[in-house]
């Protein structure tokens, strides 16, 4: 079994909920939050994959279940979250990495059917409230919590071809500011992190080699973003090194968007 953490950025035994935890990056987050210690909740809205993240980690030792979970539905959000508790006896952290993105075509703005620019806020924006909404009595009662929200670089570059994806995703920006002053005095703490494009297993199948590349452009950090990269920043706002921080949004795209 991996080492875990220690300290200030110590993650033992911390119950953990990411969404979109059992494909993409989010499956990265899953195994690395429970191999640094903390009790993992994947749920995707793929099932059978968050399953098979927590019986591979269950396999190697450590505390995880996979659940299936729609978090544009506030039955199956306010499920896993009833879940979480009854299974561990507690919610600590909330990762919400959920979102639509790969899927959406590349096109110009004037082509995206209304309907799915409506699919994509009922995802992106929604979804991350009905999640919070679903933890936040948990965190309340405990009198702390974490909630880390996945943005996107998308939002300070204005990258153009997914409008929808880049408004769900500055809208993210905004929520995490707002959220953070109203849920402040319970010892919750809300920020984002801002991926710049990265290698996950579904961005690879839907890009072509000569937007890889052009992606990789610009970055301070010459060379492509993988999930890896991403861990780190998740968990110290995950951790108790983060407890004085609030409302921020930490980009993390090897320093192409700076702000």
């Amino acid at each position: 079994m991996a080492a875990t953490s220690t300290g200030i950025f110590s993650l033992d035994g911390q119950v953990v909920i990411i969404t979109g935890g059992g494909t993409g990056i989010g499956k990265v987050y899953s195994y690395a939050f429970a191999r640094a210690g903390a009790r993992v909740v994947a749920a995707d809205i793929d099932g059978a994959a968050a399953k098979v993240v927590a019986q591979v980690l269950s396999a190697e030792g450590h505390q995880a279940t996979g659940l299936t979970t729609d978090i544009a539905d506030a039955q199956s959000v306010d499920a896993m979250a009833k879940t979480a508790r009854e299974h561990f006896g507690r919610i600590d952290v909330l990762v919400n990495n959920a979102s639509l993105m790969s899927v959406l075509p590349r096109r110009n703005w004037t082509e995206i059917p209304v309907d799915e620019w409506d699919r994509v806020m009922e995802v992106n924006l929604r979804g991350m409230f009905l999640c919070c909404h679903a933890v936040y009595p948990a965190m309340r009662e405990q009198g702390r919590g974490k909630i880390v929200n996945i943005a996107s670089s998308r939002a300070f570059e204005g990258t153009p071809l997914r409008l929808h994806y880049t408004t769900s995703k500055a809208g993210v920006v905004g929520f995490t500011r707002a959220l953070a002053r109203e849920v402040g005095e319970y010892g919750i703490t809300v920020n984002a992190v801002a991926p710049g494009y990265t290698l996950s297993e579904s961005q690879v199948s839907s890009s072509s080699p000569d937007y890889l590349a052009k992606n990789t452009e610009g970055r301070a950090i010459q060379r492509a973003q993988l999930p890896d990269d991403l861990v780190g920043a998740v968990m110290f706002f995950s951790s108790t090194a983060s407890d004085f921080i609030t409302g921020q949004t930490l980009v993390v795209d090897g320093g192409r968007a700076m702000h």
